[in-house]
């Protein structure tokens, strides 16, 4: 029994974002930590960090859950997260998000109080409220296009990774700014498939997400254009820093990030396609399978390239403590 409920608590809360979280937290931490600095207050820090990202994306996710309830039931691919919602309650779950926002503001008032750093509160806050808003009513942000593309660039691309660097940052750097930027318009470029996949049922339902407003073809190149930016501008950062400040040497991991960008861009390639064959094939139903079988696909792609960025934050991380 408690299995099956721990079971349907992973469904309901999204488990499948602890590993991009994960990222959020190499990069911060990588991008901000630098000699010296001692093993068990970094340890403890970062324990503290990974809780509060983690339990912070719980929080967002399942108010997601329960307010896309209605959405998802409409939808035959989603229908693993209605039964999970029904079999879970909804009643336990609104109790679980009060508990745990309790729990995470006490960490964070901790982490506030261990740093002296009161802007980690602030970042917190903003973030789990922005968060929350992205799919809950009045506000419901995910269905107005260009605030819910800003708004998932803040929340998962932004916040995150700033809030780690701020706990071990002695100050902001303009390389990490550079850095930073190319992280949050990987982010959404990575989500655009998803939306991509969730375009029809969106439209159907009158949620104007920015794939809805653009329409397939757009969107899809949108998707193109905010990968390969900020994949750039992330290699950019790592290699002005490896040059600069660390080893040139190091510059031929870039080759690892180039390698799993091209391999997902040509993922996006096919899709810009099938969009394309959309809008022009007078039988516009296969193509719609077709898109939705190949967007199905973006998880491995969102895995693929953030671990690629987590690496790279690991050799950078690595580098400033061993040369």
């Amino acid at each position: 029994m408690f299995k099956k409920t721990l079971r349907l608590f992973g469904v309901v809360s999204r488990a499948e974002f602890l590993l991009p979280n994960t990222t959020m937290l190499v990069l911060g931490l990588a991008w901000g930590a630098s000699p010296p600095l001692g093993l068990a207050e970094s340890a403890f820090l970062v324990v503290l960090a990974f809780a509060v990202i983690n339990l912070s994306s719980a929080i967002g996710a399942q108010v997601n859950t329960i307010s896309d309830y209605e959405l998802d039931s409409r939808d035959a691919r989603k229908m693993y997260l209605v039964e999970a919602m029904d079999s879970f309650r909804r009643r336990r779950l609104n109790w679980i998000i009060v508990v745990e926002f309790v729990f995470a503001f006490g960490l964070v008032a901790w982490l506030w109080l261990f740093t002296g750093k009161v802007a980690l509160l602030a970042m917190w806050l903003f973030g789990i409220l922005l968060g929350c808003a992205y799919s809950a009513p009045p506000l419901r942000f995910k269905s107005k296009s260009w605030m819910a593309l800003s708004v998932l660039v803040l929340v998962l691309g932004v916040l995150p990774v700033l809030f780690m660097y701020h706990i071990f940052a002695a100050a902001f750097e303009s390389v990490f700014l550079v850095a930073l930027a190319g992280m949050a318009l990987t982010v959404y470029g990575l989500i655009v498939p998803t939306e991509i996949r969730d375009y029809f049922g969106d439209k159907t339902m009158g949620v104007e997400t920015m794939a809805v407003r653009l329409g397939l073809e757009k969107a899809s190149l949108l998707g193109v254009i905010l990968l390969s930016a900020g994949s750039i501008l992330f290699g950019l950062a790592f290699f002005l820093k490896a040059t600069f400040e660390l080893q040139p040497s190091l510059n031929i991991a870039l080759l690892i990030l180039a390698v799993a960008v091209v391999f997902v861009l040509k993922k996006y390639g096919t899709l810009h396609s099938l969009s394309k064959k959309y809008a022009s094939t007078e039988n516009p139903n296969l193509a719609e399978q077709d898109i939705i079988a190949l967007s199905a696909h973006n998880p491995q792609w969102i895995t693929l390239v953030t671990q690629t960025y987590s690496v790279l934050s690991v050799i950078l991380l690595a580098s400033k403590f061993l040369l």
